[in-house]
C-alpha cells in the first residue's frame, strides 16, 4: 500500500544552537524505517516526470521502488548506473527545483524526499557493502581530465567504465574540487567525498594532484603524452569583487579564499597552520548558496553577529530555501535591500565598518527578477570587522591563455557546441562551471556525463577508420 501522507518524512537535524558552534553534519539522515516509509510515498508514475528533472537521468521511481521493497543494494545499483557521486548529490543537489520540483505528489502536497532517499541509499551501501567495484575491461586509449570537481569526476568515472585509461589532473593538493574547498563540512563531510573518489580509483581512474594545467603542463603537452582526448572541468574559481572603496583593506576576503581556508585547510581547528580571522561582526555580501555557506562558517568561527547583505529582497534570494532556513535558525541576520558602497578602515588598515545603500525593487531585469534601485540619500553603516565577498566567480584564464585555438566568451567561459561539450579545439571537450560560470554540482555532473558520451563516440569513430 502506498503511503499517502501529504508531508515528506522530516529529516532529523542537529539543534540550531548546538550546530552553529560545530562543523559536524547538520542533517543526520533517515533511519532505515524512515527511508522505507518515505519510499512508499512514491506513486511510481508511468511517465517518470521526476527523472526528466534529473540532469544525469537517474531512474528515480526504480531506485525508490527498491527502497520500498527494502532492497537497498538493488537501489544503489540503479543509482550508481547514472550517478558517479550519489552520496554527494543526495546532500547538495537542489532537488526542489529539479527532480522533486516535478514530482506528482508535490502538486497538492509535499513531493517525495528524493534527495533524502538518495543520500540514505548511498550511505547504506557505504556502511554495509564489502563488494569492490569491478575493474572494466581496458581498451588502451588514454584520456586526460582537467579538474577533479563534479564535472571532471563524472566524466572520468563514465569514461573509465567504458574502458578508457583516464588520468585526472587536479591543481590543488587534494582531489574533489569545489566539493572539498567550497562546500563546508557541516553540509558535505569530506570523508564522503574521499570515499566517492576512492570508488573511481578502484575502477582504474588515476588522480594526480598539484598539477596546474597551463603552468605545470599544457593541453598540447597532454596530447604529446599520448592522450587522445581532453576534458576540461576546471570550474570557475576566479572571484569577483565590487570595485568599491576599501575592498583592499585587511579583513576583506573573497568567499573562495574564506571557504578554502576553512574547508580544505581546516582553519577552524585549534592546531591549524592556516590563519583565518575570528571576527566579532561579519558581513557576507551576496545571496547565493556560497554566501549562506560563508555566513554559517563565520558563525561557527565564533562571530557574535553575521549579516547577509543582499541588494534584493528575501523572496529573490537565489540560495536554496533549505539553506536560507538553516541560516535563519542558526542566527544569521539578513540585511536585504541593502548594497555595500564603501568599506571603512581603521588607522592600521583593518576593516571597521561598511557603508550600505538602501535599495528598493523596480521593474524586472533580463533575469526576470525585479531590478534593485537605490533609495536616494538613504544609507546606513554596519559595524563589522570582517567582510566576505560572495557575488560570483568566473573561470581562471590560465588554461585559455595557454591553449591556442580554445575560444571563450566575454565572461571567460569556454565556448562549446552544445550538449556534447566539444570546444573549438579538436578532441578537447569542456563542461561544468568552466563553460557555464558558477552553477550547481548536479548540472556540472550532467555536463561531464554528456561529454564522456561524446568523447566515446569521437574516439570510436577515430579508431574505426
Amino acid at each position: 500500500m502506498p503511503n499517502m501522507d501529504p508531508k515528506k518524512c522530516p529529516m532529523p537535524v542537529q539543534d540550531p544552537d548546538v550546530r552553529n558552534k560545530n562543523f559536524d553534519e547538520v542533517a543526520l539522515g533517515y533511519t532505515y524505517e524512515m527511508a522505507v516509509e518515505e519510499a512508499k510515498r512514491c506513486l511510481n508514475c508511468k511517465h517518470k516526470p521526476c527523472q526528466n528533472g534529473c540532469p544525469v537521468g537517474i531512474d528515480i521511481p526504480a531506485f525508490i521502488g527498491k527502497v520500498a521493497e527494502e532492497d537497498m543494494e538493488g537501489a544503489f545499483e540503479i543509482l550508481s548506473a547514472s550517478s558517479a557521486l550519489p552520496a554527494v548529490c543526495g546532500r547538495v543537489c537542489p532537488q526542489e527545483t529539479q527532480c522533486e520540483g516535478k514530482c506528482v505528489r508535490g502538486i497538492k502536497h509535499e513531493p517525495v524526499g528524493i534527495g533524502r532517499l538518495e543520500r540514505f541509499v548511498a550511505d547504506w551501501h557505504r556502511e554495509h557493502s564489502n563488494e569492490k567495484p569491478k575493474m572494466p575491461e581496458q581498451n588502451g586509449i588514454k584520456v586526460a581530465v582537467i579538474g577533479s570537481g563534479p564535472s571532471g569526476l563524472t566524466a572520468a568515472g563514465d569514461l573509465a567504465k567504458m574502458g578508457y585509461k583516464v588520468t585526472v589532473y587536479e591543481a590543488l593538493h587534494t582531489a574533489g574540487g569545489v566539493l572539498v574547498y567550497g562546500i563546508p563540512e557541516f553540509r558535505l563531510p569530506k570523508e564522503i567525498v574521499r570515499q566517492e573518489i576512492d570508488g573511481l580509483r578502484a575502477i582504474g581512474v588515476d588522480v594526480e594532484t598539484d598539477v596546474v594545467i597551463g603552468r605545470t603542463l599544457t593541453i598540447d603537452e597532454l596530447f604529446d603524452m599520448g592522450n587522445e582526448a581532453v576534458f576540461i572541468g576546471s570550474g570557475a574559481g576566479l572571484p569577483r569583487f565590487m570595485g568599491i572603496p576599501g575592498e583592499s583593506l585587511n579583513g576583506v576576503y573573497s568567499a573562495n579564499e574564506f571557504l578554502t581556508r576553512i574547508n580544505l585547510m581546516k582553519a577552524y581547528q585549534p592546531d591549524s597552520k592556516t590563519p583565518i580571522q575570528h571576527a566579532k561582526n561579519v558581513a557576507i555580501v551576496g545571496g547565493g548558496n556560497v554566501a549562506m555557506d560563508a555566513a554559517r562558517c563565520a558563525k561557527r568561527l565564533g562571530a557574535e553577529n553575521v549579516y547577509i547583505v543582499y541588494r534584493r529582497g528575501m523572496e529573490e534570494l537565489p540560495a536554496r530555501r533549505e539553506e536560507i532556513e538553516h541560516a535563519e535558525e542558526e542566527g544569521i541576520i539578513f540585511k536585504t535591500l541593502s548594497n555595500p558602497i564603501e568599506v571603512l578602515g581603521d588607522e592600521n588598515g583593518y576593516v571597521k565598518g561598511m557603508v550600505c545603500q538602501e535599495m528598493e525593487l523596480g521593474e524586472p531585469d533580463a533575469s526576470g527578477r525585479r531590478r534593485p534601485v537605490a533609495k536616494e540619500g538613504a544609507t546606513f553603516t554596519l559595524d563589522v570587522d570582517c567582510m566576505v565577498m560572495s557575488i560570483g566567480t568566473s573561470p581562471n584564464p590560465l588554461i585559455r591563455s595557454t591553449t591556442p585555438g580554445l575560444e571563450t566568451n566575454k565572461h571567460g567561459c569556454i565556448i562549446t557546441n552544445g550538449d556534447d561539450g566539444l570546444t573549438t579545439r579538436e578532441a578537447v571537450y569542456a563542461g561544468g562551471d568552466a563553460v557555464t560560470g558558477a552553477a550547481t554540482v548536479i548540472l556540472a555532473m550532467g555536463a561531464g556525463k554528456h561529454a564522456a558520451k561524446a568523447i566515446d563516440a569521437y574516439l570510436k569513430e577515430k579508431h574505426a577508420k
